[in-house]
């Protein structure tokens, strides 16, 4: 199984507000890097669709190392949150729904066809994947409104 690494970030101005996601994915010395816009849209959506996006572009199952500085996207993962959204019918701690339970049950239907490990990264600090995921997201923000 080939192994991958990828890093991802998204970014929001305004939250809800115009959204875009950056992923950077590595593998054998080759870069890729990929990013999109969404308007209306969350920090947290961003955050996971950066994930999902990277997940998608690997053409066959992978092992994947994969970074993000969302507490969000991670602990879910290595907290165990997810298992207990999806145990309690995608309500959380609080019996509340679990927000973008769309996004989440698209990632779990990637991590059927790859092997994820989670690692928390710290935003906006000395992590030149991190920063380059993060530039990536807020251009396509800032690409948006030069087109309007």
């Amino acid at each position: 199984m080939k192994k991958v690494t990828i890093y991802t970030d998204g970014a929001c101005s305004g939250n809800p507000g115009q959204g875009g996601w950056g992923c950077l994915l590595q593998y054998n010395g080759a870069k890729k890097e990929l990013s999109g816009f969404e308007d209306n849209t969350t920090n947290n959506r961003m955050e996971l669709m950066a994930v999902i996006k990277g997940l998608e572009a690997l053409k066959e199952p992978c092992e994947v190392d994969l970074y993000s500085d969302s507490a969000y996207t991670v602990n879910a993962f290595t907290e165990g949150w997810i298992t207990s959204w999806q145990l309690n019918n995608w309500r959380n701690a609080n019996k509340k729904d679990v927000k973008n339970v769309d996004l989440w049950t698209r990632l779990l239907e990637l991590l059927q066809i790859h092997t994820v490990h989670w690692f928390k990264v710290k935003g906006h600090a000395d992590n030149e994947f991190n920063n380059r995921c993060d530039f990536l997201a807020t251009n396509e923000i800032a690409k948006h409104n030069k087109k309007q």
